[in-house]
């Protein structure tokens, strides 16, 4: 099999471009693609720190060095949870919402765009095979752990 012919490629390929094209446009906003995509993930309820790192497809390394940016930044601020006081949550300043809501007009401006070519079965199967190769990688993820830890 050649390698343009492997789904890894099509995936890298696609994601790599994506990113460089919301680049663009964050760049323009004096952030990332990466902060806008933590941007749009925030909600007014705030977002406990642990299920971003995971959303993000980051180590919680990488996390909390981006989210430390972002407090610098002035776009986001850190909550204990009011009923538990474990988990800590992100919010947005007015500054972040406001970058929020340019971040998440590019993300929809753009699939406005893909919808008009590809049509509801079309994205109805992309989808279905998107979530199969995330299947897969979950499935490939757990053995290769099982084999290291036996």
């Amino acid at each position: 099999m050649n390698i343009e012919e492997t789904v890894d490629y099509h995936i890298r390929a696609t994601l790599f471009k994506m990113m460089r094209m919301y680049n663009l446009y964050a760049t323009e906003n004096g952030i990332t693609q990466g902060i806008g995509y933590v941007l749009i993930l925030i909600t007014k309820e705030g977002v406990p720190a642990t299920k971003i790192a995971p959303l993000m497809g980051m180590g919680t390394s990488s996390l909390t060095r981006l989210l430390k940016k972002m407090e610098n930044d002035d776009l986001v601020y850190r909550q204990t949870d009011e009923v538990d006081k474990r988990v800590v949550r992100i919010f947005l300043t007015e500054k972040g919402v406001q970058l929020r809501e340019k971040a998440k007009a590019v993300v929809l401006n753009f699939n406005e765009k893909l919808f008009k070519q590809i049509s509801k079965k079309e994205m109805e199967d992309f989808v279905k095979v998107s979530a199969i190769i995330r299947a897969q990688i979950k499935n490939e993820i757990e053995i290769f752990q099982e084999n290291k830890n036996s």
